[in-house]
């Protein structure tokens, strides 16, 4: 083998892992479906749930009583978040909930969980009024 391959080979092999490390699932976040996003929002112990969309994604649409804290901005939001209740996540496609998972793991929150495929999947309704961030 030529040192020109073996290069190519290793440079391939650091980027599936770059994009695997970026993309894979937050360890202990629970992935649910439009039902059991909408059974887990009507439990008694309400969760905290939150849009990490940007501002004018959520001002299009979203589901009633969640607080819209864009991904771009919950590092410096997070002590608006409570530790002790469950968190609910969600954005457009389930991408971002995931990356907003991680930082709020790091965080020291434990009870997360994310809207599997995004305000694409779900079937609910969805409010239009803007609510205060």
């Amino acid at each position: 083998m030529d040192t020109g391959l073996i290069i190519n080979i290793l440079f391939i092999a650091v980027i599936v892992w770059f994009a695997y490390m970026k993309f894979k699932p937050a360890k202990g976040l629970r992935n649910l479906n439009t039902e059991g996003f909408k059974a887990e929002m009507t439990k008694p112990d309400k969760p905290f749930v939150i849009d990490v969309r940007e501002p004018s994604e959520y001002k299009g649409g979203y589901i009633a009583g969640a607080k819209n804290i864009p991904l771009s901005q919950l590092s410096g939001r997070l002590s608006e978040i409570p530790k002790d209740q469950q968190v609910l996540l969600y954005c457009r496609s389930g991408m971002r909930s995931q990356s907003a998972a991680k930082m709020l793991f790091k965080n020291g929150h434990t009870e997360l969980a994310h809207l599997q495929g995004g305000l694409g999947a779900w079937n609910g309704n969805l409010t239009h009024k803007l609510l205060d961030r």
